[in-house]
C-alpha cells in the first residue's frame, strides 16, 4: 500500500478491525518513510454489479455515487456519516443479492428512497424531487400529501 502523502511503498499495518454491519475491514497504516498515519478500508472485490439506466444505457455499479447521491440529500440534515454508511451498506448488499448482476436505476432509487424516508423524512423529499424529477408544485405536493397520509 502506498503512502497517499510521500508515495513510499512501505506501509506497515498498525491495527485491524472489522466495521460493525459491514463486509470491510479496516486497516490503520503507518508509513516507514514518512512516518504519517492514514487508514485503509478492505472489502472483497465481487462480479461486477451493472446499473441499467432509464435510457437503456449500462452502467457500472458506483457505490461512490450511491453514497454521494444519499449524502446530497442529507446535506445541512441531522444524518450522522455512519448512518449514510450503514444504509449505502444495506443497499448494496440488497442489489448484490439480486438474481441477476444487472439492476436497474429504479430498484436502486427506490431502495434509496425507501431507506431515506425512515431516516429522515426531508432528506427523502429531496432526494425524492430529484429522482422523481418533479416538474411543478402539483407533482411535489402529491408526494409530500403521500407521506404524510403514512404517518
Amino acid at each position: 500500500m502506498r503512502c497517499p502523502y510521500c508515495h513510499h511503498a512501505e506501509t506497515k499495518v498498525l491495527d485491524s478491525r472489522e466495521v460493525e454491519e459491514s463486509d470491510a475491514i479496516r486497516r490503520r497504516r503507518e508509513c516507514e518513510k514518512c512516518e504519517r498515519r492514514f487508514t485503509t478500508y478492505e472489502r472483497a472485490e465481487l462480479e461486477d454489479l451493472v446499473v441499467i439506466k432509464k435510457d437503456g444505457r449500462r452502467e457500472r455499479f458506483d457505490r461512490n455515487k450511491l453514497k454521494g447521491g444519499i449524502m446530497k440529500a442529507c446535506e445541512k440534515r441531522p444524518v450522522g456519516i455512519n448512518t449514510i454508511n450503514r444504509m449505502t451498506d444495506d443497499i448494496e448488499r440488497v442489489l448484490r443479492n439480486q438474481e441477476s448482476h444487472e439492476v436497474k436505476s429504479s430498484l436502486v432509487g427506490e431502495l434509496v428512497m425507501k431507506n431515506l424516508k425512515k431516516v429522515d423524512k426531508v432528506a427523502y423529499i429531496r432526494f425524492a424531487s430529484v429522482y422523481r424529477s418533479f416538474t411543478d408544485l402539483e407533482s411535489f405536493e402529491k408526494e409530500l400529501h403521500r407521506l404524510l397520509e403514512k404517518r
